[in-house]
């Protein structure tokens, strides 16, 4: 086993971060409002060339202020990417509304438009639309849009693992009516901790930054006419980000040129695939996953057991919303199904525990595993990995 330890996915700090955080306690700018807050969110908004941007404590904030400013209430129907993290769709259950779960479509393992379709059939009038776009992978834009405003239904892009990554050439979470980004630790850049919901409409921002100081009204005492919370991001967080901001496109392209070294290296094994990237989009590749092909004797978890014994850290794909009992009573849409309904759990031999045929979400979860993808893997970290990664295969 090899003494450091490998990491799938960690903060790489560079400096500048220290210099804006230093200025944060020199001027005694602590508090969760300041300098380094407004420049974050302006240097962000111009980054990804979108007007408004409001930072926030995390992704899961924005995506929850999301749905209170779109008015989803009690009993509405929200749709939602099934192959994610639960953050995607915890917030819907947080205004009691109902998550209606959507496949994933083989190209980019991101929500299946012909899905969509069928999910628009069964439930005409949801009030919103959340698409992902995973792993850094940009979704199918022009599809999931066009449905959208067939039926004049809002969308929430969560672009919470693709900050940087474009669709023909304009940057994921500017599509949609808000798009929101994450700065968690193991994401391509981090804050520690934070999140942004940004938005061409400045009343949407305007919105979310009120709701995220406690909705207190403009008033000289403490007035509160609606329920607010405490989500805005800290001027110290604010200040790591800027520093941050700084590398992001050194961290994309290394995460890429990761991509690219696994791509080259498995492509020997033909039971080895890597996720699928948009041939109409350009990738950050947060993460490189992989999928092993159907009847091959090695498992992901084989895999993932090879690499932990040499201290390297690895990940299974996410599991599908629709599989995980928290979700169990709620809808889940295919492309061949106009609804599958409670989907069981896990699937073997192509066929879920409901009878139906496996999902694409479920097919990949079953056969996939993310690859360390840290921006900081140096030549002999990506040799360890491959090296290890092939024996699996009978491959020295």
């Amino acid at each position: 086993m090899a003494e450091k330890k490998i990491y799938l996915s960690s903060p790489t700090m560079h400096g500048e971060e220290q210099e804006f955080v230093k200025e944060a306690f020199d001027t005694n700018w602590v508090a969760p409002l300041g300098p380094n807050v407004n420049a974050f969110e302006k240097e962000v908004a111009e980054y990804v060339g979108i007007a408004h941007a409001s930072a926030l404590s995390a992704g899961t904030a924005a995506i929850h202020l999301a749905l209170r400013i779109l008015g989803v209430g009690q009993g509405d129907v929200v749709f939602v990417s099934s192959l994610t993290f639960s953050a995607s769709c915890n917030p819907i259950v947080y205004e009691k509304a109902t998550p209606v779960f959507i496949d994933s479509e083989e190209d980019t393992w991101n929500m299946d438009p012909k899905a969509l379709r069928r999910a628009f059939e069964k439930y005409p009038n949801p009030k919103a639309v959340i698409a992902v776009h995973l792993y850094g992978t940009p979704a199918k834009l022009d599809e999931i849009m066009a449905l959208c405003e067939e039926h004049n239904v809002p969308l929430i892009e969560d672009a919470a693992e693709s900050l940087g990554s474009t669709y023909k050439g304009k940057h994921t979470g500017t599509f949609g009516k808000i798009g929101i980004y994450s700065y968690n630790g193991n994401k391509i850049i981090t804050t520690s901790g934070g999140g942004m919901l940004v938005s061409d409409d400045e009343e949407i921002t305007r919105k979310a930054t009120f709701l995220a100081t406690q909705a207190r009204d403009a008033a000289r005492h403490y007035q509160h006419s609606q329920i607010g919370y405490n989500y805005r991001m800290s001027n110290v967080t604010a200040g790591i980000g800027r520093g941050q901001m700084l590398h992001l496109e050194e961290h994309k392209a290394r995460k890429k040129e990761i991509y690219r070294q696994y791509g080259e290296a498995f492509k020997d094994i033909p039971e080895i695939s890597l996720n699928p990237l948009n041939k109409d989009g350009d990738a950050n590749c947060w993460l490189t996953g992989m999928v092993i092909a159907k009847g091959c004797k090695v498992t992901p978890d084989d895999v993932m057991d090879a690499l932990a014994a040499e201290n390297i850290e690895s990940r299974p794909v996410w599991k599908p919303m629709h599989l995980q009992p928290v979700f169990a009573e709620y809808d889940f849409i295919t492309a061949k199904d106009a609804a599958s309904g409670g989907a069981g759990n896990d699937t073997a031999d192509g066929v879920s525990d409901s009878g139906k045929a496996e999902s694409v979400a479920e097919d990949i979860f079953n056969r996939g595993l993310c690859l360390p993808s840290d921006v900081k893997n140096t030549a002999e970290d990506m040799a360890l990995i491959i090296k290890t990664v092939r024996k699996c295969f009978g491959k020295e």
